[in-house]
């Protein structure tokens, strides 16, 4: 670790980090010279269960490999557990400059089988998640006028697929918050972005691959490590970024995409107004071409990975 390295000083905190992506950037974070919180409640694929190895695990790597960190097991679904994740970095490093939520969990379902407690649980471990714990950061970065916040989202959310609806709509929400944090806070050269991550991890181990398609597709995937996700990450908590903030990016490989945000792209308008018989007849013919198809993630990055 020389004085070259991009985050030293700096405390991090790297929510769901016991394992796959969280992993990869907390290692990464710590040999940038950062002193790394490392949580993970250690539960299962689908939120079930907690254990304190996948934490330890890796806290324990960064510190064989020269590196500072800590470990904590609390959820980020609640606030008060939340705010305690905050409390271990100033209680052990004095100060905070910066978060990435990653921590997850999935619980696909069609959605008309999807159950309401499986939409709510996914909604509250990411959407109200990335919220608690940036919400507990906020004052913090408010006072020392800086600080970055590196959420997760996904092409699940950002172009669509089958049986994620909890999934989905809890990203395509961290969207939301990511941009109103950094509208809210770039006064206080707070800055805020997302990511979006093409990686095998223990979550898309669970996505059902029956037709030869899928199970290719599957494949694809299982060759990006998540390791690749991990550069442009911890970029994003450094000093190098700030300038970069309100964006959303994509990480396929050696890929790194800039996604849209939602814009207008077509109009129509009638001076005396509309009608339900002059919308069938007029707006919708006129718009129809720019209509978005029903695509999923894997039809727009059809290509294999670079």
């Amino acid at each position: 670790m020389g004085s070259t390295a991009s985050l030293d000083g700096k405390v991090v905190i790297v929510t769901g980090a016991g394992r796959g992506i969280g992993r990869e950037i907390a290692l990464l974070a710590a040999a940038e010279g950062a002193k790394v919180v490392v949580n993970d409640l250690g539960g299962a694929a689908d939120g079930d269960g907690a254990s304190a190895a996948p934490a330890e695990e890796v806290v324990e790597e960064i510190r064989k490999r020269g590196g500072i960190a800590v470990p904590n097991f609390d959820s980020v679904a609640e606030a008060v557990p939340a705010n305690n994740i905050i409390k271990t970095a100033l209680d052990h490093f004095g100060r905070l400059d910066g978060v990435v939520n990653n921590a997850g969990i999935l619980r696909d379902a069609i959605f008309h089988k999807m159950s309401v407690v499986d939409f709510e649980v996914v909604v509250k471990v990411h959407l109200f998640g990335s919220f608690y714990m940036s919400h507990a950061a906020a004052r913090l970065f408010r006072e020392q006028e800086s600080g970055a916040f590196v959420h997760f989202t996904s092409t699940s959310g950002l172009i669509g697929n089958f049986g994620q609806a909890n999934y989905a709509a809890a990203k395509m929400g961290i969207v939301g918050l990511s941009k109103s944090i950094a509208l809210d806070m770039a006064r206080f050269n707070v800055r805020s972005n997302c990511v979006s991550p093409f990686a095998w991890s223990r979550l898309i181990g669970t996505i059902p691959a029956q037709t030869e398609a899928e199970k290719a597709r599957v494949a694809r995937i299982q060759a990006m490590g998540p390791e690749k996700v991990a550069p442009l990450s911890v970029f994003l908590l450094s000093d190098a970024a700030r300038d970069v903030t309100g964006q959303i990016f994509a990480v396929r490989m050696n890929e790194i995409f800039l996604m849209g945000q939602s814009r207008p792209i077509r109009s129509v308008h009638r001076s005396q107004g509309w009608t339900c018989e002059t919308l069938a007849q007029h707006a919708m013919p006129a718009l129809k071409s720019a209509f978005y198809p029903l695509d999923r993630s894997g039809d727009i990055f059809a290509w294999d990975p670079v």
